[in-house]
């Protein structure tokens, strides 16, 4: 199925779903509905294997440098982390973008 045809049975713009694809934009539970319905899949479908995968790379991460464990399994329930999603997302889109770099650089260097 070519994008343009997907974009046709949810009823949006292929550019949108070129969007979705790479990331720019999130895709909301209902639209991910929409999506599963029209590719005839259980929306379970693009979740399957996470549990497994996230507990391998916990496992596999162990304990940091100063001896603390990876990170949560639910980020967002730490309050610290969701202050810092909420602060990274009031930052305008292209200095945003810079400072997403920045920070993958530093983690790759940290690793």
């Amino acid at each position: 199925m070519t994008q343009q045809q997907l974009a046709e049975k949810v009823g949006i713009k292929f550019q949108q779903i070129q969007k979705y694809e790479t990331g720019m934009n999130r895709i909301s539970a209902s639209r991910l509905w929409d999506i599963a319905d029209a590719v005839s899949v259980p929306v379970s479908y693009f979740f399957e294997g996470m549990d497994v995968e996230a507990d391998a790379a916990q496992a596999e991460a162990g304990p940091g440098r100063d001896g603390a464990q990876a990170m949560p399994g639910d980020l967002l329930a730490d309050k610290e982390a969701l202050e810092l999603v909420r602060c990274y997302y009031a930052i305008p889109e292209n200095q945003r973008r810079r400072l997403f770099e920045l920070a993958r650089v530093l983690s790759e260097t940290a690793a």
